[in-house]
């Protein structure tokens, strides 16, 4: 998945020959998983058409305040776009376009909406090699960069006056990879390696039948993706489930009984920074496993049963930096037996669910959680949905290691 899944970004046109390279920009953008609002200068409609632009997009494409034909046209909220924007891209940014950045000269949609962004801005310059050199060029530019803006270098060729030099607006596969580059550098979790565990397990009973539970994964694939978007390089041991992972490049591993949870969690565990044991593994299994189909026969029968291995536990007691994360499911003194599960297995946070809060459990798509570190910290939480406490839960993450920085 790249980096740019799911990103909402303002393509801002400014009017030089290179907006024609903005086609291939926005077809690159969608490709990437991206969502694009186009807003062009008056001057950049002079080469390259909006209605291009807002069929490559798939949405309408800006350049005006409001649609001067339509005496009862709706205004077109610049603060609304910056706002809505994880990010704003300015390519090409003209000589004139860069002053008016640089200064608050604020007379089209383009600039206000500039203006108006919270959001990372980066701008490509485009000009002629005399305009590049000019000095009220390098001033913009430099004030730009001091404002915090990202500027995406010019490239150096043959320019439409016919000269060859530095001005040429980067390539659009050029800007692409900038992007994806800077954005990936900046992620919170980048480099991180993240195991987490999901779903149920089930224990053979015979061929046909197991001993499971109702567990649908879906709190440890939330974690996995939420993870995985931040940066870390996620492997996800996952029992029985029908989900897949959102971000396609979480390591899926699939298992079926506790013994086989164990084995994968022992081969990734001592190479990761973090394990999260969000699966709800069976406590025990049947002691003989039936080679063939179990006959109803009897009007009673019993299954001599088993304890499984304790793959939190046995995380805990080989640990050596890894920060490590339980989840405890109870119904009766939660808090007590929270506090000596995280003592009895080396935890350094434990995310407590009760079956006795409304919304949270299996098969619901919300959650209400109590964090508890390994100092005995409680943090109780709302309900909220499960990607909303994925986020919570890998925030503790981010949070542990900003305090090593």
């Amino acid at each position: 998945m790249s980096v740019l899944s799911g990103k909402k970004i303002v393509l801002g046109i400014s009017g030089g020959i290179a907006a024609y390279k903005t086609a291939t920009l926005v077809r690159l953008f969608i490709k990437a998983g991206a969502h694009v609002q186009v807003i062009m200068t008056p001057a950049s409609k002079d080469f390259i058409t909006p209605l291009t632009l807002s069929t490559l997009s798939k949405n309408p494409v800006y350049s005006t305040f409001y649609n001067e034909d339509d005496e009862n046209a709706q205004w077109n909220n610049h603060v609304e776009l910056g706002l809505w924007a994880d990010f704003m891209l300015i390519a090409p940014a003209t000589a004139n376009t860069l002053s008016k950045m640089a200064n608050g000269n604020c007379d089209n949609l383009l600039i206000a909406t500039y203006l108006s962004a919270k959001c990372p801005v980066y701008f490509a310059p485009a000009m002629d090699l005399d305009m590049y050199k000019h000095p009220s060029t390098m001033t913009s530019l430099k004030a730009l960069q001091e404002f915090g803006n990202i500027m995406i270098p010019a490239e150096s060729g043959e320019l439409a006056s016919g000269l060859s030099g530095e001005g040429r607006m980067a390539e659009p596969e050029s800007i692409l990879a900038f992007l994806k580059k800077d954005i990936e550098s900046k992620l919170p979790l980048r480099g991180k390696k993240i195991l987490i565990t999901a779903g149920p397990t089930y224990e053979a009973i015979d061929p046909v039948r197991f001993i499971g539970n109702h567990s649908s994964g879906k709190m440890g694939f939330d974690i996995a993706n939420c993870a995985a978007n931040l940066g870390a390089e996620v492997t996800l041991i996952s029992g029985p489930t029908h989900l897949k992972p959102a971000n396609s490049s979480i390591n899926l591993v699939r298992v079926v009984s506790a013994q086989d949870m164990f084995d994968a969690c022992h081969q990734y565990y001592e190479t990761c920074n973090v394990a999260i044991c969000a699966a709800a593994v069976a406590d025990y299994k049947p002691k003989q496993v039936a080679e063939q189909k179990i006959k109803k026969s009897e009007v009673e029968f019993s299954i001599e049963l088993e304890k499984t291995k304790d793959i939190l536990a046995s995380l805990g007691k080989i640990k050596k930096n890894q920060y490590l994360i339980g989840f405890a499911l109870e119904t009766e003194n939660e808090i007590e037996n929270a506090k000596l599960k995280i003592q009895k297995k080396n935890l350094d946070l434990i995310v407590l669910n009760s079956l006795r809060d409304e919304g949270a459990g299996f098969g619901k798509s919300t959650n209400k959680v109590t964090f508890i570190s390994n100092d005995f910290a409680i943090e109780p939480q709302a309900l909220k949905s499960k990607e909303e406490v994925a986020n919570d839960i890998v925030n503790k993450i981010i949070s542990y290691y900003e305090k090593d920085i």
